[in-house]
């Protein structure tokens, strides 16, 4: 047999690849150099597992995760894999061990950080040992153009020099076309083979909503739809954060903060609580999530614009790894445009960097105020064609759009006024009441009554009227003055519109926000148990707990859900039956094999 198949069926217990892991495991097997592209969940860390276990010598893998090295090692262990890691958080007992074991040839892989492996004691000590492969995980942290820039992953270029002859794998969830070509020049990756998979990932639902309330909107969302699931909620303050958290405590949902301002102790122990117990929702910055493995995030929450779609992306894939239904819910509001703005222009970085940012946010912008498929838009932003999917919130609920040229001249119109008539800038809020005629001791403190535009726009409510100003904020035609207050001001673009040479489509506003049928899809989906075997499968949850507590690891470490679902419904009467369903290997069988056949005949059929 195949090595790399044999150590697939035998250590993990899959009886296949999938998409390209198998090419990509025999070429760096052959020595090869790769650059992977490859979604959140689609298997990357078999593409570089494999191949160290199979080829003479350790596997080193640099990842930036010091907090996650713990669950990933254990991960493997439990499968019967030799695995250790380097940090700073072992005593030195604890590092002369392992590094004893990598000498003696006694590691499959070996996890260190960036950090690390860029002072030269610890490559004079890899240099005394024998290295099978190096494979830099999370590999956009190389590029200035990538999200979430680490100035260590720098010297990794050095390795090509320093083991030429050593195979370099680099891996990473998401990367557009500037990323790519960052990653592969900064870490001398030139006559690697690149491979880019698929990023459609169909199993989450994409939605986004108007926000209004939206920590009450988040509330309603988990209690509606993801009530007891585990899931990851992105704000983008610390602040914010923590008053998140603490709504969503206060109203029965287990909810954790997570941010960098927290002591270090804090977020292990939040960590540790998402990885191992049921239910868990953690409210954070973006300082979470990479690198976690949890299988069984039913959803991913951000209830602030992101400042991108290559981190929007990755953050959303973060739910529902093990392929079941999962949710990718945003609201998103005025208020965000306005700040993102704000944000941009008050950047310390030059000009380049501001229209980076600002191209950025525009991608991020046009999948919010699509009218078409949100799957299509986001594929499209990382240079994959596709058909409507059938699973978001336009393809279900469709938005209809409407000739907005005239309401923008109103806008524009009175934000020129203001300007020149009364040397005046305002925010949204005030424009809006000027258009809609509405007398606040404001209002009337300026005069506003007097103005020719004044209750001109009594045909759209408020809320509509804030969708027309930040959907020209989102198509440049309308711009947050650098005054620090948020006042609006036009553009150049604003002038066509004014004169009426250029016609404004805008996307309907809902007076309301709805509830989608994506609601109904997604619960059907997640039901497809017969009753005998969800009874089953609830009663093996159970039991899988038990085991995680006693062995101190995260649940998913002992089974993922869709072993323990295949069990549930092939009901396995022997050993020779449980080897047969994935994910079970020679390790998890030998471990655990005896007790999941009793749990199985204790359960009525």
């Amino acid at each position: 047999m195949n090595p790399a198949l044999s150590v697939l069926e035998q250590t993990f217990g899959y009886d296949s690849f999938r998409g390209q892991q198998h090419e990509i495991i025999q070429h760096v097997i052959d020595g090869g150099d790769a650059v992977v592209l490859m979604p959140t969940g689609a298997g990357k860390s078999l593409c570089y597992q494999i191949p160290s276990i199979v080829r003479d010598g350790t596997g080193v893998v640099i990842s930036p995760l010091i907090a996650l090295m713990q669950d990933q090692v254990d991960a493997l262990t439990a499968v019967g894999v030799r695995a250790a890691f380097l940090n700073s958080t072992q005593d030195a007992a604890e590092q002369a061990r392992v590094e004893q074991a990598y000498l003696a040839g006694e590691l499959d892989l070996l996890y260190v950080a960036p950090e690390r492996l860029s002072q030269e004691q610890t490559k004079r000590f890899l240099s005394n040992g024998r290295i099978a492969l190096f494979a830099i995980d999370e590999a956009h942290c190389v590029s200035q153009w990538g999200h979430d820039f680490r100035p260590d992953y720098l010297a990794l270029s050095e390795l090509a020099d320093r083991w030429p002859d050593v195979p370099r794998i680099a891996l990473t969830a998401t990367a557009t076309e500037a990323t790519h070509k960052d990653i592969t020049a900064r870490l001398q990756l030139g006559r690697a083979r690149h491979f880019v998979s698929d990023f459609d990932r169909p199993n989450i639902q994409y939605r986004i909503v108007s926000k209004n309330e939206p920590r009450k909107q988040l509330l309603d969302f988990i209690r509606a739809e993801h009530a007891g699931d585990a899931g990851i909620v992105y704000a983008l303050s610390r602040k914010s954060v923590e008053q998140t958290a603490e709504f969503l405590g206060s109203h029965g949902v287990t909810a954790l903060a997570y941010h960098a301002g927290m002591d270090s102790a804090s977020r292990a122990r939040t960590q540790s609580r998402f990885l191992r117990e049921d239910g868990v929702v953690v409210v954070a910055t973006i300082a979470f999530g990479m690198g976690i493995d949890k299988p069984d995030v039913r959803f991913v929450a951000h209830i602030d614009l992101p400042k991108a779609v290559e981190g929007y992306y990755q953050e959303t894939g973060r739910a529902g790894r093990d392929g079941q239904p999962s949710t990718a819910w945003l609201t998103y509001g005025l208020q965000d445009v306005v700040q993102q703005r704000r944000m941009i222009d008050s950047s310390p970085g030059d000009l380049a960097h501001r229209r980076r940012m600002s191209a950025h946010l525009d991608a991020m912008l046009a999948l919010c105020e699509t009218l078409e498929c949100r799957r299509v838009n986001l594929l499209a932003y990382f240079g994959q064609t596709s058909a409507p999917c059938g699973n978001c919130d336009t393809c279900l609920d469709p938005v209809t759009g409407w000739d907005g040229t005239v309401a923008a001249q109103k806008l524009l119109s009175t934000v020129v006024r203001l300007q020149r008539e009364r040397g005046q800038r305002f925010g949204a809020g005030q424009l809006i009441d000027i258009l809609r005629g509405k007398e606040t001791p404001r209002t009337l403190q300026h005069g506003h009554e007097r103005l020719a535009t004044w209750g001109i726009g009594q045909e759209l409510g408020e809320q509509q009227w804030r969708g027309v100003v930040r959907q020209l904020l989102a198509k440049g035609m309308l711009a947050v003055n650098d005054d620090g207050y948020g006042t609006l001001v036009t553009t150049e673009a604003s002038a066509a519109v004014l004169a009426g040479s250029e016609s404004v489509m805008l996307r309907a506003e809902p007076e309301k926000a709805t509830r989608s049928r994506a609601t109904k899809a997604a619960k059907k989906a997640a039901a497809d148990l017969p009753e005998s075997a969800a009874s089953l499968f609830e009663q093996l949850r159970v039991w899988r707990a038990e085991q995680a507590r006693e062995q101190s690891v995260p649940a998913y470490i002992v089974f993922g859900d869709a072993t323990l679902r295949a069990v549930a419904v092939e009901r396995p009467a022997s050993e020779t039956d449980l080897s047969t369903i994935t994910g079970i290997g020679a390790k998890k069988l030998e471990s655990y094999g005896a007790m999941l056949l009793e749990v199985v005949a204790a359960h009525p059929a």
